[in-house]
């Protein structure tokens, strides 16, 4: 199994490198040999009116790119997945959900890419300031619709039945003075055999959902794991934290992002950043930055995982069931135990199975000298 989870691990993560290469090379030489320029042209010849303009040049961008990545999404999302096990879709689900998505991805996504275009017009290149506010704003709107708009799309979503673990839950939320009413199951199993839970929404969307895969494969006292890990995100206020750090992170990226920007335009042979066919240039930027950002916000997210699994361990005195969940996660969804140092530094939000549990066993000796 540790084999197999690592061979699956490392051609996830190979065919995603490429993957992002590819595309970066390709979006760089799209815009350096005048393609995009070509392309911004040719649609003005058809149609008339900067916005409309605009709408056909992402569509046909976005178009082509899915198209042309369509073998990768293919290859990790369905035919990697049912090689080791993993899925439970037919080919036809498979292109169901994407196509959900992609409408989903539509309806949320271009609203957003339509206020960044009015205010790159209006605020050239400070744009940045108040596309910052709009996401934040758009972000915390997201949140609290999601659980109940969105997710219902995918999944069906039911109340917890099993009146011992709901009340196990309650009791962990009243820990940490947490209110939360609405624990949910959903069918996880429809898509995949892996297994998860999820702490969704704000204020009254605020739910706990568990999937059918966790539910029916996991004893109480390793799902009342499960959730104190999750509760002590909320405990050691993560996600007020990862709040505050995502907004300074987003303000400081598009700011950079708009100065490079900026910069670069005429080594392109553009004339304004407002110039349609020079946004591909954001994109390309976005990437070299997230390049720089991705280990250090993943340096972060581990240390809040670790903390984090410290308070499941001590809310529940349950350390050996903690372990053994965490030992048949990894399983079941075929992680692999020990990758190599650099790639879990550089591509892991959470710890290695291997250094969690080794965290959780040095503060059990520890406590007992």
């Amino acid at each position: 199994m540790t084999t197999e989870a690592k061979k699956y691990n490392n051609i996830k993560l190979a065919v995603g490198i490429a993957e992002a290469v590819i595309s970066f090379i390709l979006l760089l030489l799209f815009v350096f040999f005048g393609f995009s320029k070509f392309l911004e042209a040719g649609i003005r010849n058809l149609i008339t009116g900067d916005y409309f303009v605009f709408l056909v040049y992402i569509v046909l961008i976005g178009g082509a790119s899915s198209v042309l990545f369509s073998p990768f999404s293919f290859y990790t999302g369905f035919y990697l997945e049912h090689k080791y096990n993993l899925s439970n879709q037919t080919f036809s689900k498979w292109i169901w959900e994407g196509t959900k998505g992609m409408l989903v991805g539509l309806a949320v996504g271009l609203p957003l890419i339509f206020v960044f275009f009015w205010l790159l017009r209006s605020f050239g290149i400070l744009w940045w300031i108040p596309f910052g506010i709009v996401v934040f704003i758009f972000s915390v709107i997201l949140a609290q619709v999601v659980p109940v708009l969105i997710l219902p799309i995918f999944y069906k979503i039911t109340p917890l039945q099993n009146e011992s673990l709901k009340e196990r839950i309650i009791v962990l939320c009243s820990g940490v003075n947490l209110k939360v009413a609405n624990i949910y199951r959903f069918d996880m199993s429809k898509n995949t055999r892996k297994a998860n839970a999820a702490f969704t929404g704000l204020g009254k969307t605020k739910r706990i959902l568990l999937g059918d895969t966790l539910l029916d494969n996991y004893t109480e006292d390793e799902i009342e794991t499960v959730i104190a890990h999750e509760l002590g995100h909320y405990k050691n206020k993560h996600i007020i934290k990862n709040i505050f750090i995502s907004t300074v992170s987003s303000f400081l990226v598009f700011f950079l992002v708009s100065q490079l920007h900026n910069l670069s335009l005429k080594i392109f042979g553009f004339s304004s950043v407002a110039e349609i066919a020079s946004l591909p240039l954001l994109a390309l930027w976005g990437s070299v930055i997230g390049l720089i950002q991705t280990p250090l916000s993943n340096m972060l997210s581990r240390k809040f995982e670790y903390e984090a699994d410290q308070y499941a361990v001590v809310s529940t005195n349950k350390p050996e069931a903690f372990i053994v969940t965490l030992q048949k996660l990894t399983t079941q969804n075929l992680g692999d135990t020990d990758p190599n140092p650099l790639v879990e530094w550089f591509f892991y939000s959470h710890p290695s199975i291997k250094n969690r549990i080794a965290k959780i066993r040095d503060r059990e000796i520890n406590n007992a000298i």
